[in-house]
């Protein structure tokens, strides 16, 4: 979870003022205000998320112990390719993510048939990593989606209209999941080249080559 700090600052000759931090991973923004602290002229201090809610420092402390044994600080690539000569789809997704204090990779990909158009192989993709998630036991946090759809994204975001009665099906079925997980998505569109894992695990899958894996991601100084 990142969040931002909102402290209130007093000088010793009494005055006062309110200064908000950037957003940064909790742990961090638990290690800076207790810094702050030590110089014994914060008057009030919270930390306000990306959903806007309030924690103090005894609530944020005991959020994240609770989480470390489920995963969280989770992170989603997504991807789907589709071949108009055979009318299949390849569906891709890669997710980071942190468990008992140690970084994962999952990797998944399918085949599909029934689908008609590469938009919609994209949000299957979508729809292929939200299970993901479920299996992982993700669920009441924030979340980003990453893929290279500018349809995919915006349409999510609200920015762009859905004309097509397949993709607002699409839509309902992917924002109804993640309700149910009480997942906040937080959707971001990149260019191909920085979503190469997932569109390169759909176009395995339209070559039939099904992958299913999930490994410890180790730290630059292992």
């Amino acid at each position: 979870m990142n969040v931002r700090i909102q402290v209130v600052y007093k000088t010793p000759k009494g005055l006062e003022s309110e200064f908000n931090s950037d957003e940064m991973k909790a742990n961090k923004a638990l290690l800076l205000a207790e810094d702050m602290e030590k110089t014994g002229r914060v008057k009030e201090l919270l930390f306000v998320d990306n959903l806007e809610n309030s924690w103090n420092k005894k609530e944020l402390k005991k959020y994240l112990e609770g989480i470390q044994t489920e995963p969280h600080n989770v992170i989603v690539f997504f991807d789907g390719g589709f071949d108009l000569e055979t009318k299949h789809s390849g569906l891709g997704c890669a997710i980071y993510y942190e468990q008992n204090g140690r970084s994962w990779r999952l990797r998944k990909n399918a085949k599909v048939d029934q689908l008609d158009t590469n938009n919609e192989a994209e949000y299957a993709a979508l729809q292929l990593a939200i299970q993901e998630l479920e299996l992982l036991g993700v669920h009441h946090m924030q979340v980003s989606f990453i893929g290279d759809s500018q349809v995919v994204v915006n349409q999510l975001e609200g920015e762009w209209p859905v004309y097509e009665e397949e993709l607002n099906k699409w839509i309902d079925r992917i924002e109804s999941h993640l309700e149910k997980l009480g997942i906040k998505g937080q959707f971001e569109q990149v260019s191909r080249k920085r979503n190469r894992e997932a569109d390169h695990l759909a176009s395995q899958a339209l070559k039939g080559i099904e992958i299913t894996s999930a490994v410890e991601m180790k730290s630059e100084d292992e």
